[in-house]
Formats: C-alpha cells, structure tokens, sequence
C-alpha cells in the first residue's frame, strides 16, 4: 500500500491527542496481554504497509547510535571510528550520538539503506511494537505514532477495544 505521507501527517497530527488517552489508559489498566496484543497488530500492519514504500523515518529522524554501531559502520567505510563521528554524528541534548541531519546519509533515492546489513541497533528494532515489554515502551510507541504509519495504524486498532 503507497503510503501518502501528506495525509498521514494531517491524520496522526488530528489523533494525536486520542492516542495520548489510549496510551495512559494502557498504562493504567496494564492489560497482561498487551504484548501479544502489540505484536498480532504490528504483523496485520506491516501485511499491509511497506517500509520501502514510505521510509518516513529515515527521512525524517535519528536513531541513536551507541558505540558497536559507530564501530560496524565506520569499519564498513574503512575509516575510523572517531572519523566516522566526524563526518555523520553529534551529541544530542541527551549526550546520545544521532545523525547531523535529515534525512539518513544512508537512505538512498529508492528508499532502500545503504548499509542495512550493518545498519544502527535502533534501526534494527524500529519501529518497537513487536517486543517484550510494551509497558515500557509506550511513551516512544505514542511519539512514533507521528513518524510511522504502521504505528498509527496499530493505535487506531488497538483503540477500537480500548477507546470504549
């Protein structure tokens, strides 16, 4: 499914607020499946959504990059780690290394990564929402909700049992 990402942006922008409420509902109820719950939408959605079809986070944010992800990617490049740094990453205001801008370096024309063999931990496990531990991530799931269409679409069907 092409992803319009215009149209996703005005809707996640508009719901953003309802999915706050789910979020906190969520926390407060802690339902003792809401892995499963997460990890049965995550697969219905990622049926129907290609990344490569959108790439929104690779345009559009960082991942953080700890230092056995520096460490792969400047070996890749044949260049040294501290190099590496130079060229592609600062410290954030939480003293994390991202990329200096947006979109990724790596992110090529037709949306596929350049390194993905050896792309960041973060990028590995983005967007989240088939892990343990779901409790623990929310407040990243909700923040994602704007980034990716695929966790949008994971609240809005989550939120049809829970928005009751």
């Amino acid at each position: 499914m092409k992803v319009d990402l215009e149209k996703f942006s005005r809707a996640s922008k508009s719901d953003f607020l309802g999915n706050k409420k789910l979020k906190e509902k969520l926390k407060s109820t802690k339902p003792k499946n809401l892995d499963s719950i997460f990890l049965q939408h995550h697969e219905d959605a990622f049926s129907e959504i290609n990344c490569l079809d959108c790439a929104n986070c690779c345009k559009t944010t960082s991942p953080i990059f700890i230092q056995t992800d520096i460490d792969r990617l400047a070996k890749v490049f044949r260049m040294k780690s501290s190099q590496f740094i130079d060229e592609y990453l600062h410290r954030d205001e939480e003293s994390d290394y991202v990329l200096n801008s947006s979109p990724c370096a790596f992110l090529g024309l037709d949306n596929k990564c350049l390194v993905y063999e050896d792309r960041p931990k973060a990028c590995r496990e983005y967007p989240h929402t088939n892990r343990k531990n779901m409790l623990g991530v929310l407040d990243l799931s909700l923040k994602n909700t704007l980034i990716c269409p695929a966790v949008f679409k994971i609240f809005y069907e989550i939120g049809k049992d829970y928005r009751k």
